[in-house]
């Protein structure tokens, strides 16, 4: 009928004005493909995926600065609760990279609810842990699937643009430094009512439901991405979201077939294969710098308290309120990557370089430090370094990686991490017997050594980056 309306005036022109044209329908997909719409879709996926990332931090903060004071209350000498807080460390490193191999083959929604319930299984544990086997205990699900920001961050990798990439994930690493930020507040307020420990990890579980719940509402049904199309332009930003939100994306991977695989673990040694042959890539200097840095900055923190105190006299309380004042200026580095990226023409492994630079002389100035009024300084501007450089050397690993193992290549990258959280503990207690300054110098040490091997290698990825979708 619509059709003869249109051709009517044509075949009778007389009756044009008689004869009223009706009235065409809109399409119902129209607003759909409208861009002030796809932009708005846009904008809140990226937020709620952001608002997973606060949420997961918020959670764990609320707790993890209380379990050396509850594993003292339940009668653990200080080598238990040693070990009982190695545990985590040692479980991440090998889980890491096994989740994000899993992520790859079975796809992010599956991975990351699987990762959030059995955390939160974990802090439900650690709500009822009357003895010390019960803390260990709880601390199990928790090293194995705790891997929620890494798996997030691959799902932000598979949707943005390449060039767009350093950015999106550093607002993802703000959001979520904004929860470690509030959940202490919270956990110190809980833990001063009866049976405050308790009340802080039964919070802690609820808040982990509720960000599976946010995870499961998430619009997965449309990030169908058809990884030989292009995407469409956002604000002349996110490559994302034009096809994504429009039904056309799909989260690779296990998305990306028409077919889900029916029996995604065992797809997963071939990955790990794919890992290997990642370590000993042209990558390796990436994942060594990674370690040096990680292993550098670890160092900075090792003795913080002990050593302001030893130097300078400064109360733990006093030190506190300069760690959180350190940990909201990292959180705002975030919004200074656009124009550091910008300025850089989006030249990843420069700004790592010159942000590693930068920590390594941050690290040897509080070093050598003879005033408080010094130590603020370099701790202000060690915020920025570190948390640009983070971001940048994620952005590295993910461009010469490929594009077929996101969550591979950020679950190898957390490993790394995971090294370095074991091997900086045993670095810091023997420079510390040599002098209360001897993790920074040694940290400075390190970081020089990484600032020589990026500054002879060079990768190719690294330049100005285009605009289009990293699938094509």
């Amino acid at each position: 009928m619509e059709q003869e309306g249109r051709l009517r005036p044509s075949l009778a022109p007389g009756l044009a004005s008689a004869t009223p044209e009706p009235q065409q329908k809109p399409c119902p997909g129209a607003a759909m493909r409208d861009p002030g719409f796809i932009a708005v879709r846009a904008r809140s996926f990226l937020f709620r995926v952001y608002l997973v990332g606060f949420l997961d931090l918020f959670g764990v903060s609320m707790v993890v600065p209380l379990l050396s004071l509850h594993a003292k209350s339940l009668g653990a000498s200080p080598i238990v609760a040693g070990i009982i807080g190695s545990s985590y460390g040692i479980l991440q490193l090998f889980s890491s990279t096994f989740m994000g191999c899993w992520s790859d083959v079975v796809g992010r929604r599956v991975s990351l609810l699987v990762c959030i319930l059995f955390s939160a299984l974990g802090y439900l544990l650690l709500g009822v842990s009357t003895n010390v086997f019960l803390l260990a205990l709880a601390r199990v699900p928790v090293g194995i699937f705790k891997h929620t920001l890494s798996i997030s961050r691959a799902l932000l990798s598979d949707l943005v643009a390449e060039k767009e990439r350093p950015l999106v994930l550093g607002q993802f690493n703000t959001a979520s430094s904004m929860g470690f930020i509030l959940g202490p507040m919270v956990g110190g307020y809980l833990t001063e009512l009866d049976g405050g420990f308790y009340l802080t990890a039964f919070t802690c579980f609820s808040v982990f439901l509720l960000n599976a719940g946010l995870v499961w509402l998430l619009p997965w049904s449309e990030t169908k991405l058809n990884s030989s199309t292009n995407g469409l332009r956002l604000n002349k930003k996110h490559t994302l979201l034009g096809k994504i939100l429009q039904g056309t994306a799909t989260v690779p991977m296990a998305t990306t077939n028409e077919q889900p695989a029916k029996q995604p673990w065992l797809q997963v040694p071939s990955v790990l294969q794919d890992m290997r042959s990642l370590l000993f890539s042209e990558m390796w200097h990436i994942f060594l710098v990674r370690l040096l840095m990680g292993v550098a900055v670890m160092l900075y923190y090792s003795n913080y308290v002990l050593a302001l105190e030893d130097r300078f006299g400064v109360q733990p309380k006093t030190t506190g309120y300069l760690i959180s004042y350190s940990s909201a200026l990292g959180a705002l580095a975030g919004f200074t990557l656009g124009p550091i990226l910008s300025l850089y023409k989006h030249n990843s492994h420069r700004v790592l370089l010159h942000s590693s630079t930068l920590t390594c002389m941050l690290l040897l100035l509080y070093a050598t430090a003879h005033t408080m009024a010094v130590v603020v300084f370099s701790s202000t501007l060690l915020s920025f370094s570190t948390a640009i450089g983070r971001t940048c050397v994620t952005d590295l690993q993910l461009s010469m990686g490929g594009t077929q193992a996101s969550g591979t290549v950020i679950g190898l990258g957390q490993s790394v991490t995971a090294v370095a959280r074991i091997i900086a503990p045993l670095l810091s207690g023997v420079a510390q017997v040599v002098s209360p300054c001897g993790p920074p110098i040694l940290g400075g040490a390190l970081a020089m050594v990484a600032i020589f091997l990026m500054s002879l290698n060079t990768p190719h990825c690294s330049g100005d980056r285009s605009g289009k979708l990293k699938h094509e």
